[in-house]
């Protein structure tokens, strides 16, 4: 079942970039269905990539984005926790930021821990313009 599933999931990602043709909406929504936790991410990153609160939904609710990345974070997909910490972050979420960061520097991710470790207020990313809490870039990059 993983390999159809595998085979379907780069149909779909293929489809939605304009590689190739078909409708890949309907996929990645199946693959979701069964739990299949790429699909479940990547549908979870189409939906909220406005940036708003409102697009993020509910935990609760299993067909929203925060309902999606959470259910996807609890059968083990390795970036979810980041995922929805990043989408939080966009959303204007701090506190949920910073708690979904730190369960993904404990799930293993080194990426995460470096960012916890680091933590600011103020970050240099684009849509963090929209919620007025960027800084200048620093001179070595970061």
């Amino acid at each position: 079942m993983s390999d159809r599933s595998d085979r379907l999931f780069s149909r779909a990602e293929a489809i939605l970039a304009g590689k190739s043709n078909g409708f890949g909406m309907p996929i990645l929504q199946m693959l979701a269905h069964r739990r299949y936790g790429p699909a479940m991410l990547s549908l979870a990153a189409r939906k909220t990539d406005t940036g708003k609160r409102a697009d993020l939904g509910r935990f609760s609710d299993a067909t929203s984005p925060a309902g999606l990345m959470y259910r996807a974070f609890q059968q083990g997909e390795v970036n979810a926790a980041q995922n929805l910490a990043l989408t939080l972050f966009y959303a204007g979420d701090l506190p949920g930021y910073r708690k979904w960061l730190r369960r993904a520097a404990r799930g293993g991710d080194k990426d995460a821990a470096k960012e916890l470790s680091r933590f600011e207020v103020r970050q240099p990313y684009p849509l963090a313009r929209r919620m007025k809490r960027i800084r200048p870039f620093r001179r070595d990059g970061s």
